[in-house]
């Protein structure tokens, strides 16, 4: 009985991908999780766990992204300047209208490792607020799914 190796993407070997994602009527939670289960690279055959895959991820119409029930009013976002008191908070709805992008960033960031790999996989999603996008020469591959 022979040994089998265990198979390990190397760098040189991994082609790049693009995918498009329209947000328009789609649940943050479950956008983000296919956002980050494509851009950890578990879709693909070669998955490596501690290897960027170089998939790219585009989601526009970022501002026309849903909640379901009172998480609208009652989500919220919250920063720390360091110093006493300086706690600040923003409400789903009230981040949506200042910068919908700033939405999905923070829940695909909390989906991603905490570690260098995280950093560098969260530079690879790119976020609109419109139709448009200037990544059309890349020939991005649309991806549906049902909400």
């Amino acid at each position: 009985m022979s040994k089998q190796k265990t198979y390990y993407a190397k760098k040189k070997n991994i082609k790049e991908k693009w995918y498009s994602i329209d947000a328009t009527g789609k649940t943050l939670g479950r956008l983000s999780s296919l956002v980050s289960f494509i851009l950890r690279g578990k879709s693909r055959v070669d998955f490596t766990p501690s290897m960027p895959m170089q998939d790219f991820v585009i989601v526009y119409n970022t501002d026309k992204l849903i909640v379901t029930g009172n998480k609208a009013k009652d989500k919220m976002y919250y920063r720390y300047s360091g110093y006493p008191g300086g706690i600040t908070g923003i409400s789903f709805e009230h981040q949506m209208k200042k910068d919908s992008r700033k939405v999905i960033y923070s829940a695909l960031k909390g989906m991603l490792p905490h570690n260098r790999l995280g950093r560098q996989l969260i530079t690879k999603v790119k976020l609109y607020n419109g139709e448009t996008h200037p990544h059309q020469a890349q020939d991005p591959q649309n991806i549906t799914f049902k909400v």
